[in-house]
């Protein structure tokens, strides 16, 4: 029988109480080196199971997975024509060598709301993505993930990593920086339990496998 809301509240409590329990009063805890942290913090597989994770993940979410097999443009161009799309934003630092040609490009800093709301969609890289939860995690691409309908994200297959705590470690380095968390296409089930697309962002996910 599982615990009741009450008695697994009680064991949380009852648990912070004894790790604060060897804490003075009004002492911060300074030796965090110390804490104990038995939770998974490295990779236990290999790279391609890793990838084929994170892959199953994305389309768990219902999120489009494409290999760039030949080259990141025409992966890239196979994902928007199968959309139907003929434009889409794109973040300002994306290569340009990554977009193909006989599309309408235009960049995140020469678009204003409007723009955005009536974009087809956006294209964007990620810092890291997680295999373990099918998260990639964006840097100053709030406005992107916001309003466009579509979202195509390319990701670099060495910056999958495998769990939470590795791809923390990596993003050290942007500690101070925006920094957006995306796992799949924005939904929500709150209204009546009925899962609705788009309440919080784009409702289509697409991402390319380089």
């Amino acid at each position: 029988m599982s615990e009741t809301p009450s008695a697994a509240r009680a064991a949380i409590f009852d648990r912070i109480k004894k790790a604060n329990s060897s804490v003075q009063t009004g002492s911060p805890i300074t030796d965090y080196a110390a804490i104990p942290r038995e939770y998974q913090q490295s990779a236990s597989m290999d790279r391609a199971a890793i990838l084929n994770i994170f892959a199953e993940r994305l389309r768990e979410y219902d999120a489009r997975v494409y290999q760039a097999s030949a080259t990141v443009a025409e992966a890239i161009r196979a994902a928007l024509a199968e959309h139907g799309q003929q434009s889409a934003l794109v973040a300002t630092a994306f290569p340009r060598e990554w977009l193909p040609d006989g599309f309408s490009w235009r960049t995140e800093a020469d678009a204003d709301i409007d723009v955005m709301d009536r974009s087809e969609g956006a294209i964007v890289t990620c810092e890291v993505a997680i295999a373990h939860t099918g998260t990639i995690v964006l840097k100053d691409a709030r406005r992107l993930t916001l309003l466009p309908d579509r979202l195509l994200c390319v990701v670099r297959e060495d910056q999958v990593v495998e769990t939470v705590p590795e791809a923390f470690a990596r993003l050290q380095a942007f500690a101070a920086e925006a920094l957006t968390f995306v796992s799949g296409p924005s939904a929500t089930a709150d209204i009546e339990m009925t899962r609705i697309r788009g309440v919080h962002g784009p409702r289509f996910l697409d991402v390319v496998l380089v």
